[in-house]
C-alpha cells in the first residue's frame, strides 16, 4: 500500500484533511451563530429602561423587566436608569435680602419618567441631565434666598417659624385691657418648597422629574462668621432687654391696678364699717331711750350710769371722788340702805376718799 497516499487506517489522506477542515468550519459557524444569538437578546432589569435603536433612531423602549430581542448588528441598545437618582450640588454662595452672604449645600432627588424624551433631549446622558439640574436649582435658590432675610432663611429651613402674636387680656374689676405678646410656632412654607416652586416644571420637557430639593447645610463664610455671630448675639440681647422693659412696664400697670382695687375695697369696707357702727349706736340709743322712758327701769339705768361716770372719773392719778349728799352712789360706798331704797335715802353731805389714806 502506498503510504504517501493512504493513511494507517487505509483511508486516503486528502479525505482526512477535509474532515478536519469541515470540523473547524462547523465550530466556527456554531460560534458565530451563538454570538449572533446572544447579541440579539436584550435583558432589561427592574431598575433600567432599554432603548433599542436602529441606525441611530429609537425604535422602541423596553420598560418591563425581562428578555426581549433585537436584530443583531443593525439594532443597538442603550440603558437609562429607572431608579431615583441623587445629585449632590456643589456648595454655593447666595446673598439674602439684608445683604448677608450664606453658603448653602444641597442635593436633589430626581428620576427619568420619559426615557424617549430623555434620550432625544439629553443624548442618553445622566451627566447632561445633572448639568441642567445644577443650573435650575442654583438659579432657584438664588432667587428664593435673595427675597428672604437671613433669619427667615434659617427659620424656614424646617418649615416652621416662631412668631410673636399680641393677645388682649382683661384684668381686674375695672376691665383693664393689657396687650400681651406671646411666641407661637406656626407652619410655613419650607425653604425646599420655595425652591421647588421657583424651579417650576421646565424639567418635564427633558423627560425627568425633580422629586425634592433638600438643604444639607446652611453656613456662613469663614471671613465674617465671627462678626455675624457677634451681631446676632447683640440683636438677641436687645430683644431680651426690650422684653424685660415691656415686662416691667406691664408689672407696674398690674401693680397700680391692684393697688387701686385694694384702695377701693378698703374704702368700701371702711364705709360699711362706719355704717354698721352708726346703726349699732342708733340701736343702742333706742334701747337707752326705751329704758329711760320705762318707769320701772329708769331709776336702775340712772344708777348704773352714775356708777359708770364715777368709774370713769377715777382713772389716772386722780383717786378723789366727791359725791353730793343726795347721790345714790354715796349709799353704795357708805354701806347704808338697801338696793331697793338706795336712790331715796339721804347720806352724809360729802364722802372723801383720799388716795394716801387708802394706802395707809
Amino acid at each position: 500500500m502506498d503510504t504517501e497516499r493512504f493513511g494507517s487506517d487505509g483511508t486516503p489522506k486528502y479525505e482526512s484533511k477535509n474532515k478536519k477542515s469541515n470540523g473547524w468550519i462547523g465550530w466556527a459557524i456554531a460560534l458565530v451563530v451563538l454570538m449572533i444569538g446572544l447579541s440579539s437578546i436584550v435583558v432589561c432589569a427592574e431598575n433600567n429602561y432599554k432603548l433599542v435603536r436602529r441606525f441611530g433612531k429609537v425604535e422602541r423602549v423596553v420598560t418591563n423587566a425581562g428578555l426581549s430581542f433585537k436584530i443583531p448588528f443593525i439594532e443597538s441598545v442603550d440603558t437609562i436608569p429607572k431608579e431615583i437618582l441623587i445629585y449632590d450640588l456643589p456648595a454655593s454662595d447666595v446673598i439674602t435680602s439684608d445683604k448677608k452672604t450664606m453658603i448653602i449645600d444641597s442635593y436633589v432627588l430626581w428620576r427619568v419618567t420619559d426615557p424617549l424624551k430623555f434620550a432625544q433631549t439629553l443624548s442618553f446622558s445622566v451627566t447632561n441631565a445633572e448639568n441642567r439640574i445644577d443650573t435650575w436649582v442654583y438659579n432657584a435658590m438664588k432667587n428664593t434666598i435673595s427675597n428672604m432675610t437671613q433669619d427667615e432663611v434659617i427659620k424656614s429651613r424646617d418649615g416652621k417659624m416662631t412668631i410673636t402674636v399680641t393677645e388682649d387680656e382683661t384684668i381686674g374689676a375695672n376691665d383693664l385691657v393689657l396687650e400681651e405678646e406671646k411666641e407661637k410656632v406656626v407652619e410655613i412654607k419650607s425653604l425646599k418648597d420655595e425652591i421647588m416652586e421657583q424651579v417650576g416644571n421646565d424639567y418635564e420637557q427633558y423627560g425627568i422629574v425633580l422629586m425634592s430639593v433638600d438643604v444639607k447645610k446652611l453656613d456662613l463664610p469663614a471671613d465674617n462668621q465671627q462678626a455675624v455671630y457677634n451681631r446676632m448675639i447683640s440683636e438677641r440681647e436687645n430683644i431680651a432687654a426690650q422684653y424685660t422693659a415691656e415686662g416691667e412696664s406691664e408689672a407696674r400697670m398690674i401693680q397700680n391696678t391692684t393697688d387701686k382695687e385694694v384702695s377701693i375695697m378698703l374704702s368700701e369696707a371702711e364705709a360699711k364699717a362706719e355704717s354698721t357702727i352708726a346703726e349699732g349706736e342708733a340701736e343702742y340709743m333706742n334701747l337707752l331711750s326705751e329704758a329711760y322712758n320705762d318707769a320701772s327701769k329708769s331709776e336702775f339705768y340712772t344708777f348704773v350710769r352714775s356708777l359708770d361716770a364715777a368709774k370713769a372719773s377715777m382713772k389716772g392719778n386722780n383717786k378723789t371722788l366727791i359725791l353730793p349728799a343726795d347721790s345714790p352712789v354715796a349709799e353704795v360706798f357708805m354701806g347704808t340702805g338697801n338696793a331697793k331704797t338706795a336712790v331715796s335715802v339721804p347720806v352724809t353731805p360729802r364722802v372723801e376718799e383720799n388716795e394716801k389714806e387708802g394706802n395707809e
